[in-house]
């Protein structure tokens, strides 16, 4: 047997699932989301078996998009979980057949609370979909199994069925970027959107900083310990008024002077590109790199006195998955 030719076989058996679902989508799924919207609650999304994997993973994209959801295995449901469907919450249950027992049996009590159920299943008149509010129907000729027994095309419908729901109601509801990252903190999108600079700078003891009026060899000793590859400097106000690098080092070593015979002044950058506190980590990322010359560093001033608090490095920046 060719094993790609049966990988191959696969791919299409899935797709061509797909494809028919596309061509039967309905006012169903309008009106599904309707439901989804007026939900007061939190959904709640159950299956069992692999249906259940599949539930679980529809269960966290809604999440993590601006719908609050949880999973529930039915089987551990008629043994006190389905407790956590109240009043003004709703159920998404996922059954191919529709006739997934545990499921059924739940199903009662969960009419009971006058809970709505959208059922996503590829039998139209099975007992799950007489028993629903709103019925997405996922035609299902054959499984991509070779024995046409193993959950494989059906739960790919499902699975391609919950993302639709979970995409379409984050854009009816305007979910901002802003509003995505709370939910992502730990993303690299998360920590774009709210890093700030003071969470990532180095401050206090790790400040690299001299007075305009040091000697150079005060200069090189702050450079050296504090391992930055540059140094701010300040008036006598604590004002930014240049910076010296180890590139400006260099330049003024290759010059036909003694280094120890020049003013701080006489190296320096004057008027350096600088960063608040309190602005986004991100912008120090984006001054540094979209310039014809990127550099490693940037002074970091306080945004009410003007003064040099800290001093932020691009390693940082990117330690951080910025």
């Amino acid at each position: 047997m060719n094993m790609l030719q049966e990988i191959d076989r696969v791919f299409r058996m899935e797709i061509e699932t797909l494809t028919r679902v596309r061509e039967n989508l309905d006012e169903s799924y309008a009106k599904a989301l309707e439901l989804l919207l007026l939900c007061t609650g939190k959904v709640v999304v159950s299956g069992t078996g692999k249906s259940g994997i599949i539930a679980h993973k529809i269960a966290s994209t809604l999440t993590s998009t601006g719908t609050p959801a949880i999973f529930l295995d039915p089987g551990s449901g008629m043994h006190g979980d389905v407790g956590i469907l109240q009043r003004g919450d709703l159920l998404i249950a996922i059954s191919k057949s529709g006739e997934t027992e545990e499921l059924m049996s739940m199903l009662l009590y969960v009419k009971k609370l006058s809970v709505p159920v959208i059922s996503i299943t590829a039998v139209r008149e099975s007992s799950l979909a007489n028993n629903s509010d709103q019925v997405l129907w996922t035609p299902v000729d054959e499984e991509a199994c070779p024995l046409n027994l193993a959950p494989t095309s059906s739960t790919t419908a499902a699975l391609v069925v919950g993302d639709a729901l979970a995409m379409a109601l984050m854009k009816t509801r305007g979910l901002k970027p802003e509003e995505f990252a709370l939910y992502h903190p730990g993303g690299q999108l998360g920590k774009r959107l709210l890093m700030t600079v003071d969470g990532i700078m180095r401050s206090g003891e790790s400040n690299p900083t001299v007075n305009a009026k040091d000697s150079v060899r005060q200069m090189l000793s702050e450079i050296t310990s504090k391992r930055c590859g540059a140094v701010s400097v300040t008036d006598d106000n604590g004002e930014l008024v240049g910076l010296v690098t180890d590139f400006d080092i260099r330049q003024a070593l290759d010059g036909a002077k003694d280094i120890f015979s020049m003013g701080i002044p006489d190296i320096m950058m004057s008027k350096p590109t600088f960063i608040f506190s309190d602005d986004m980590a991100v912008n120090a990322l984006n001054i540094m790199e979209n310039r014809d010359k990127p550099f490693m560093v940037l002074p970091v001033l306080d945004r009410e006195t003007n003064k040099v608090v800290a001093m932020v490095h691009l390693h940082d920046l990117i330690a951080q998955g910025l």
